[in-house]
């Protein structure tokens, strides 16, 4: 039997709670445009709007698709060509039209109350690594460092960092990798059944579902289920209890 050395997380939802329904939306997207509009992009913000919600819902559709996530700056510099602008993703005007978008995001995200205590204790005993669908990386790594939890982790893997993105097994192998552990040797905690816990299954990791709002009855099943991060410590000894106990059968 394989001892359980490492304990991967996804991001957002799971560590990072991502306040109020989701209303940052409209003023990130607003932030930005008003940026682009200063450096000389001379439209109404309707029509950036649209712009921008066209490319990104394409991308979404081709990510669907084909589990790869573009960063950020893809869509900006896209959404900028369908208004007639040729800015590419590395342009300094695409970037800081990026950052302005997850600036104004960032006012809307809070770490869970338990995550500090939780992953201090479990640092003791596993390696933790984060990964994370998200197509600014930039933000994950700053949100991980202004709530001073960033040195908790051996590994944060975004994929927009990889372009690929979960349950693609490519984007919970680099991490693994990272790690020099094995698939046998992971747990994968996460809240979205498709992404994080099919994903982390189908390379063979251990799973616990921290389950934050009500889904559809799931065709694939956790090894444990929580609904607050202070259950998980109880839930990993479970989930190797089971795992030992599976072994000598």
């Amino acid at each position: 039997m394989l001892a359980i050395k490492s304990v991967l997380f996804d991001m957002f939802d799971t560590l990072m709670l991502i306040e109020k329904d989701h209303e940052f939306y409209p003023p990130a997207v607003e932030r930005m445009y008003r940026y682009l509009n200063r450096r000389g992009i001379d439209v109404t913000f309707e029509q950036f709007e649209t712009a921008y919600s066209t490319e990104r819902n394409q991308l979404y559709a081709e990510a669907d698709l084909n589990l790869e996530e573009p960063h950020f700056n893809v869509r900006i510099s896209g959404a900028l060509k369908r208004l007639g602008y040729s800015y590419p993703t590395t342009s300094p005007v695409v970037s800081v039209a990026t950052s302005e978008f997850y600036e104004e995001f960032m006012k809307y995200v809070r770490i869970d109350p338990h995550a500090e205590i939780v992953l201090r204790a479990l640092s003791e005993n596993y390696c933790l690594g984060i990964v994370s669908n998200f197509a600014i990386p930039e933000c994950v790594y700053k949100l991980l460092r202004v709530s001073g939890i960033d040195n908790l982790f051996e590994v944060v893997v975004v994929s927009a960092s990889v372009n690929k993105r979960k349950p693609s097994p490519e984007i919970f192998e680099s991490a693994l990798k990272m790690l020099a552990v094995s698939a046998s040797e992971t747990v994968f905690v996460g809240d979205t059944i498709d992404a994080d816990i099919k994903g982390a299954k189908a390379v063979g990791m251990r799973t616990i579902y921290i389950e934050r709002r009500i889904q559809s009855e799931p065709k694939i099943h956790p090894d444990q289920t929580i609904k607050c991060l202070t259950e998980l410590p109880v839930a990993l000894e479970l989930v190797k209890h089971k795992q030992l106990t599976s072994s000598t059968v």
